[in-house]
């Protein structure tokens, strides 16, 4: 997560939300790296997660991610939470949880649906505080804290 959490903070430079996110391997190596880039790049698509899957797709040649953990400081909105599915994923790490938007338990859960053809092992609020203070933060216009 505190890799997650640097890519957050690095969204800060180009004005967008600090999200950030990682695709770790099986054997615990990030394959693939994101941080929000919408406003960077005029792109409603470009979330850390989906930037961070792509990547990672990329390094192991290879769309299917099985045996991969995404680690993401936001819990995914419905979009995320589908290219999350779609990759086969094995796990979900998230940090904060988003009681508006998320797709994996919060406002929806569509990372366990029953009907989708892969479910996804969930584990929230890792790093919860220092996660959802730096989107706080943001929120109000205040400079990120160091934690």
């Amino acid at each position: 997560m505190a890799v997650a959490l640097a890519e957050a903070r690095a969204a800060l430079d180009t004005g967008d939300v600090p999200v950030g996110a990682v695709v770790v391997d099986g054997a615990g190596r990030i394959v693939g790296r994101g941080r929000n880039r919408k406003e960077a790049d005029h792109d409603p698509t470009a979330h850390a997660e989906m930037l961070a899957i792509r990547e990672a797709a990329s390094t192991l040649g290879d769309w299917r991610l099985a045996g991969c953990t995404l680690v993401v400081t936001l819990e995914p909105c419905v979009m995320c939470a589908g290219a999350v599915v779609a990759a086969r994923l094995d796990r979900l790490v998230f940090g904060a949880w988003d009681d508006k938007a998320g797709a994996a338990g919060s406002a929806f859960d569509l990372v366990r649906e029953r009907r989708l053809n892969h479910r996804v092992e969930v584990i929230g609020g890792v790093e919860e505080e220092s996660c959802s203070r730096l989107l706080t933060d943001f929120f109000r216009g205040e400079a990120p804290t160091s934690t």
